[in-house]
Formats: structure tokens, C-alpha cells, sequence
């Protein structure tokens, strides 16, 4: 039997690189998709799977990924994204904003055009998009980043109806405060005080695992079951603003 394939993108570190091993483990060959090779190159190495460099928000990137993955592809992760910045509005640095909307929902749309022929192809294909409870709520300071993930949110609702006659599942997986080695640190561009400040007497904050651990649940239903959404928070999070500290 062939085995089954399936593509996370944004797979050198964090969420995406939890979610390749989870996927691995239930027996999926694993494509790493991401821009640092030798991140991806070693965990592929590790899961059995393979690498392929792959910037999403680069359309000539992404046909080298759909040519890499074939005619015939599983489950798509599309895990790609990332948050920069923490101003207000009256602040707001344009080129912040264009670079999480390029690949927060640009990407994301150009890796699902892509490689979406494939996944019809395989008669049962998953898209699970992994968004944000940011993609839910408005905060102070979050303009730039909650607009793209209610972007993430749109697409996939508006995928679903629009495939509602094919084979795919179209699928999205909200985490909220995930406390991962460099998602905090991007957004602060290096600041490892305000990273750790996010997230400073948060007891148990969620951890790659533990939404990689969601995503694999999701993508591993019945092909008749489709998860349309999955919000996964801490204990601790009971909303966006109210979190408990100790």
C-alpha cells in the first residue's frame, strides 16, 4: 500500500515541527516544508520523511513544494504564519502588517491553490489551517496580527463551502497562549524580556504538543467527519484578556 502523505507547512520549529512528529507517529511520510533547510533537512531525518525549502509567500517557492509533494497528497497542514509587533493602530509600522497578512493569508492561499488538485486526487484530502483564538477576538495593540488571523478564519470557512462537493475536509485548528521557543521572540523581534513576559506566571500555558497533538486529531477523522473548528486554550486562558497568573 502506498503510505499516506501529508505537508506541514512553517515545519523548521514550534507548532509545525510537533505537528510533523505527531503525523510521523500515526504513519503519515511527512514533507517538512520551510525556509531554514537544515531545521527542516534534520527533522526530516529524524521522522523519515522529507524536506523541501519552501518560502509561502513566494509563488515560484510554493510550485517547487507542489511539484516536490506529486500528484496525489493526504493531509495539508498549512501552519505557516507568525505575528510581528505589539503596537496600536495610531502606531502601526505598514510593512508589519503586509508581512503577516502575506503569510498569515497570502501564503496560505498560495499553498492551498496549489496543492489542492493533489488532495482531491487522493479521494479523502485534509486541509487543516492552523489559526488563532487572535482570529476570534480583538486585543489592544493586536490590529495587525488579529486582522490576518480572522483572515486565516474567512478563507477556511469560505474554502469549505466552496469545496462542499469534493473530497477535502477543510478544517481549522484556534490555539490560544502556546508557549513555544520562538513565536513570542519573533514578534518582539529578539526582545527575550517581553517574550518572556507574555507568558511570566502563566502556570501551564499550552505547548507545541499539545496543538500538534489537536491537529493530528483532527486530520486523522473518518473521511465522513469534518472538524470545522477546534479552539484550544490553556486552563489558565479563560479569554484573550483574562489570564491567570500566579
Amino acid at each position: 500500500m502506498t503510505s499516506r502523505l501529508a505537508v506541514v507547512t512553517g515545519a523548521s520549529s514550534g507548532i509545525g515541527a510537533a505537528t510533523a512528529r505527531h503525523l510521523a507517529r500515526e504513519g503519515f511520510e511527512v514533507i517538512c516544508a520551510a525556509r531554514r533547510a537544515e531545521r527542516i533537512e534534520a527533522l526530516a531525518a529524524e521522522i523519515g520523511g522529507r524536506a523541501v525549502v519552501c518560502d509561502v509567500t513566494s509563488a515560484a517557492s510554493v510550485a517547487g513544494l507542489a511539484e516536490a509533494v506529486g500528484p496525489r497528497l493526504d493531509v495539508l497542514v498549512n501552519n505557516a504564519g507568525g505575528a510581528f509587533g505589539l503596537g496600536p493602530v495610531a502606531e502601526a509600522d505598514a510593512d508589519e502588517w503586509r508581512r503577516m497578512y502575506e503569510v498569515n493569508v497570502l501564503g496560505l492561499m498560495q499553498v492551498t491553490k496549489a496543492l489542492l488538485p493533489a488532495l482531491v486526487a487522493s479521494g479523502a484530502g485534509v486541509i487543516v489551517n492552523v489559526g488563532s483564538t487572535a482570529g476570534r477576538i480583538a486585543y489592544e495593540g493586536g490590529a495587525g496580527y488579529t486582522a490576518a488571523k480572522h483572515g486565516t478564519k474567512v478563507v477556511t470557512e469560505t474554502l469549505r463551502l466552496e469545496l462542499f462537493d469534493q473530497p477535502v475536509r477543510v478544517c481549522e485548528v484556534a490555539p490560544g497562549m502556546v508557549r513555544t521557543e520562538e513565536f513570542a521572540l519573533t514578534r518582539f523581534e529578539g526582545d527575550q524580556a517581553r517574550a518572556d513576559a507574555v507568558y511570566a506566571g502563566v502556570p501551564d500555558p499550552l505547548v507545541a504538543d499539545d496543538v500538534a497533538d489537536a491537529i493530528t486529531w483532527v486530520a486523522t477523522r473518518p473521511p465522513h467527519v469534518n472538524i470545522d473548528e477546534l479552539v484550544i486554550k490553556p486552563r489558565a486562558q479563560a479569554a484573550q484578556h483574562k489570564v491567570h497568573r500566579v
